[in-house]
């Protein structure tokens, strides 16, 4: 830095260095006198700042301040560079046009023999894409993007600070479960987009009757959660609950239309009913079922009898024999490459048909699995068939990847890295051609752990995936530290890409970083050519859904594979 005022007036070798990359680099360059005036920019200073140097030779940088930094600010940025001879950081600055742009600035002053500053040399770089880009997902990683309230991670982490608050000064809150009656017939009916309109004003009807220290998320499709705070007595919860569903009664206008709809409401309370997330959470859902089966539109508090439902340990008993009655299928999803059109991968998906109730949903019956532990030998049968599977199918692709998922309670065991790599030996399948998709809260929680977990896996040669990206991350700057391969973004933000602007620009955000940091990236839940074209301009590098194909089984799949493969290649030689 300091022989850079003399090299200017130099015409030596390391003077034409010195231009040279004071000229090529995208980062922008000012050098000033001491008393700050300008004596040099190059030209990605014009590129950000919009002024040539012709036009800020002489001026004191400060032409680019934006107003929204105080004299305080400054005065600290000089006292810097006079004490420490250095100043970097953020700074919000003003284009020529006048738009506002926040930069990385990094400020030394150069001294000569004597050490008096003689000039100032600033370096920068452009920073507004980068920090919007992180403001976006940091709004994905804590509000729905649909209603623009709380998601369930920041629900849970607003839960768990209040049973830490309720713990040390002895108070009680409750936790209302809202699950909407009939609204999967309306959204049937009348279509997603209508649905979607339903949703949104009815989590504005529940903002109006709650106050400020109340918090209310949205959890999954149509259900909705409420914390009350500081409780003087129980029932302040059940007029709540009661103006609720009287609330919810008036019809709601959608697209021209009244839309009726109800709601069903469990209630948990604090510390009666639990005294951490889970259990006031699977309380309130237990409470709110027993209300759906009482004829709905009406809340049910939760009291310890709900716990012995007959209907859990009747299912729970059929489970113990399904892997042994050989009652699971695995249902086969393909995932096309955008560039090539050729299918890069399956999903395996696990299916359930018991003979005396017919196919039972996996929301149903994996949060079953998982709580009593089945998960796991459900979940290593799952990986044996797939690799059984996955050498049938490599009689048509041997390049084809099988991605399966994996459970947190499996991802947790202390052996699963031994074990998985095990079945995968025992099957004679290399684990290049294994995709282990994990869900974003299966990995987060015990971040450090899961990092070691992961780069086992990578060392073995497994691929890793993390599924249903955007629906809760909770630390984004552990992102760039999981060894993965592959972000899936969930289908939630494919739905709307043509309806709503915020989701495209999620999708965006999230294909940008992805690719910044090497990752590839799979949008799940592709199902019209618009949502494709959307994502091939978008540069997405795989799709899944029915836009491609529905999830079929093993025969099924073999038939499609053989009609695409052919397809492919014929298009491939015109």
């Amino acid at each position: 830095m300091q022989e850079i005022p003399s090299a200017l007036s130099q015409t030596s070798m390391f003077s034409e260095i010195v231009a040279a990359i004071i000229e090529h680099t995208d980062e922008g360059i000012i050098i000033t006198d001491a008393q700050g005036n300008i004596l040099l920019t190059n030209p990605a200073f014009e590129t950000v700042t919009g002024y040539t140097l012709e036009e800020v030779i002489g001026k004191n940088p400060n032409i680019l301040q934006s107003g929204l930094h105080d004299h305080i600010f400054y005065r600290q940025m000089w006292n810097d560079l006079q004490e420490k001879g250095m100043w970097k950081g953020e700074i919000w600055n003003k284009r020529k046009n006048g738009e506002i742009f926040v930069e990385w600035l990094t400020i030394k002053a150069v001294k000569n023999e004597r050490g008096e500053t003689t000039n100032y040399v600033a370096i920068f770089s452009d920073i507004t894409h980068h920090k919007r880009t992180i403001e976006q997902l940091t709004k994905l990683a804590n509000y729905d993007l649909l209603t623009n309230i709380p998601n369930r991670q920041l629900f849970k982490k607003r839960l768990e600070n209040l049973i830490e608050t309720s713990r040390r000064h002895q108070q009680q809150f409750a936790v209302l479960f809202l699950d909407l009656d009939r609204f999967k017939y309306i959204n049937d009916e009348l279509g997603h987009h209508s649905g979607d309109l339903l949703l949104k004003k009815v989590a504005s009807r529940l903002k109006q009757i709650l106050k400020t220290k109340d918090t209310i998320a949205r959890i999954g499709g149509d259900e909705f959660v409420i914390i009350l705070p500081n409780l003087k007595h129980l029932r302040e919860a059940v007029r709540v609950a009661e103006n609720i569903i009287e609330m919810l009664k008036a019809p709601f206008s959608i697209d021209g239309k009244e839309v009726y709809i109800s709601t069903s409401i469990g209630i948990s309370f604090y510390p009666n009913d639990g005294n951490d997330v889970e259990t006031l959470l699977r309380n309130a859902d237990r409470a709110m079922r027993k209300a759906k089966k009482s004829g709905r539109n009406h809340f049910e508090v939760y009291h310890k009898e709900l716990d012995g439902n007959g209907e859990i340990i009747v299912l729970e008993n059929y489970l113990r024999k399904a892997i042994e009655r050989q009652e699971f299928v695995l249902y086969y999803q393909p995932q096309m490459d955008i560039k090539t059109k050729k299918i890069y991968a399956v999903e395996a998906l696990l299916r359930w048909n018991q003979p005396d109730i017919g196919f039972i949903s996996p929301l149903q019956f994996i949060p079953l699995a998982e709580e009593t532990g089945l998960i796991i030998p459900i979940s290593e049968w799952v990986l044996k068939q797939a690799c059984q599977d996955l050498k049938i199918l490599h009689q048509f692709d041997q390049r084809l990847k099988m991605g399966i998922n994996i459970s947190a309670v499996h991802f947790q065991q202390g052996d699963f890295v031994k074990k998985v790599s095990m079945i995968t030996e025992k099957m004679n399948v290399h684990p290049r051609s294994i995709k282990l998709e994990l869900t974003e809260s299966t990995v987060m929680p015990n971040a450090r752990q899961s990092i070691d977990k992961l780069v086992e896996l990578k060392q073995l040669g497994f691929k890793i995936a993390i599924d249903d990206f955007g629906t809760g991350f909770s630390s984004l700057s552990y992102l760039h530290k999981f060894p993965i391969d592959i972000l899936k973004i969930d289908q939630s933000f494919i739905r709307n890409l043509s309806k709503y602007e915020g989701d495209a620009a999620i999708v965006t955000a999230i294909i940008t970083m992805a690719h910044s940091l090497h990752l590839r990236v799979v949008a799940e839940g592709v199902e019209t050519q618009k949502q494709y074209q959307f994502l091939e301009k978008q540069q997405c590098d795989f799709v899944q859904g029915y836009y491609v194909s529905k999830p079929m089984p093993l025969e099924e799949l073999q038939v499609f594979l053989c009609e695409w493969n052919t397809y492919i290649n014929t298009e491939t030689k015109k």
